[in-house]
């Protein structure tokens, strides 16, 4: 952190428009995203009318802010200064589609078709994927078949096809898509981690499950040390070795998965999970010959025979079809203690309904648009379901729980205050009748409580 603010006064001093990309994104990679913002944005003040500043801040904004409403007055002025700039007007399509003006993104890329033949299939490729992200799967296939039919194709074509018949639950119809990109891009991460999601939603698990495990983690500065330890691989022989298993993905992840910890304790593994606070109580209390440890407390010079992220354990399990996934649920439990201690702050009417209808705000523009299409607002959820005959319960954590201040309707009964970590979720759930949840942890969690 101190070498990237070092850096960025040397810029300041000597301001390059490509060095400060290159040292905001840093910024924004190593979760100092404010202050990449921040400098973008100081450059921006300081060189108003030149636009690779202007682009820079542009897409800043966007994949790390989710301030598609500011970048796309950026890249307004970039249009206005250099009118025949195609890739700024295609970056301004992208941005109107993403701030929720469809028929404006629209227009433009038209336009950009109409004045820049040679953008085409630029312009096709980058407005597919937005009509994607902001959940628009068939636009985007009709985008993308419409495309492909004049000549040409590319990987990423292919790609976005699968994407979008996925998305329409079309998932076998999408499995020779990913194969033809494939055939034409081997390489591609994109196109083999969405070709193991098709098969996996089509129920292939065998070779849906080994095709997942072949892609990049998702690493953290928390994680990203376990890469220096080898991958346990399928058929290894874990009998006396020590094997880390490490939290990837979202928190939801974590619970579905940990489920098949137990075929390597099975095994002989000695087997730690590592995982981050909110979890650590919860695992520990359903898995007792785990050892679970909090993520930020493993010290780098810890020695461990193999490293595993969770979200590939059934692979490691063996899985090839439905009935090979542990039929013991509950899987995750709740202390007594906890539940006996929540029983009494709940009111006493029955049924009791626990409601979550939002999962974390996050701030990187492709988690931003990712929450868009499974979060709601608490009026919505709230307005749809009431009124109705029974105790209603907010189970909403972080900042969409504010959403309680500006709802007068049926009551609802908010004990979050007491919640320190998904085992006090859980003891919760565990003293209610139902949930109804947006796609997020607590709705994996209320599965794995049975």
């Amino acid at each position: 952190m101190q070498k990237l603010m070092a850096q960025k006064q040397i810029l300041l001093q000597n301001p390059n428009p490509l060095k400060a990309g290159g040292l905001c994104e840093a910024m924004c990679r190593c979760g100092m995203t404010d202050e990449g913002v921040r400098l973008a944005l100081e450059l921006v003040a300081r060189f108003p009318d030149q636009t690779p500043y202007l682009l820079v801040a542009a897409y800043i904004l966007s994949i790390h802010a989710a301030r598609y409403d500011i970048a796309a007055a950026m890249l307004r002025k970039v249009v206005a200064l250099e009118p025949d700039n195609a890739t700024a007007r295609i970056h301004l399509a992208k941005a109107l589609v993403a701030k929720g003006d469809l028929p404006g993104g629209s227009a433009q890329l038209a336009d950009v078709i109409r004045r820049f033949p040679d953008q085409r299939v630029e312009a096709t490729l980058q407005i597919s994927e937005t009509f994607l992200r902001m959940g628009y799967p068939q636009e985007a296939l009709d985008v993308m078949l419409f495309t492909i039919r004049q000549g040409a194709p590319q990987a990423q074509m292919f790609n976005l096809i699968g994407c979008a018949l996925g998305c329409l639950n079309r998932s076998e119809e999408a499995i020779p898509w990913y194969k033809q990109g494939k055939a034409l891009d081997p390489n591609d991460e994109g196109l083999k981690l969405g070709h193991a999601l098709a098969l996996l939603k089509s129920g292939q698990y065998g070779e849906g499950w080994e095709l997942y495990a072949q892609r990049p983690p998702k690493l953290t500065q928390l994680t990203r040390w376990f890469a220096k330890i080898p991958t346990l691989q399928k058929g290894d022989d874990v009998a006396g070795k020590t094997v880390v298993l490490y939290q990837e993905q979202g928190l939801g992840d974590t619970l579905q998965f940990i489920r098949f910890a137990h075929c390597l304790v099975e095994r002989g593994a000695q087997v730690t999970v590592a995982v981050g606070g909110v979890l650590e109580r919860l695992l520990r209390l359903s898995y007792p010959e785990l050892t679970v440890r909090i993520l930020a407390e493993i010290k780098l010079d810890e020695q461990f025979d193999y490293a595993l992220p969770i979200p590939n354990l059934p692979y490691i399990a063996g899985l090839q079809r439905a009935a090979d996934i542990p039929a013991t649920v509950p899987y995750l439990r709740a202390d007594p203690a906890d539940v006996a201690r929540f029983a009494a702050l709940l009111p006493a009417g029955r049924p009791r309904i626990g409601l979550v209808w939002s999962g974390d705000r996050r701030q990187s523009g492709e988690d931003v648009m990712a929450d868009q299409l499974r979060s709601t607002t608490l009026e919505a959820m709230a307005q749809a379901l009431t009124p109705v005959d029974a105790t209603l319960v907010s189970l909403q954590f972080g900042a969409p729980r504010a959403d309680l201040a500006a709802w007068h309707g049926q009551p609802i009964f908010d004990p979050m205050e007491h919640v320190q970590d998904m085992a006090d979720t859980a003891a919760i759930m565990d003293n209610l009748d139902l949930i109804i949840s947006v796609d997020t942890s607590p709705l994996h969690l209320a599965g794995a409580l049975g």
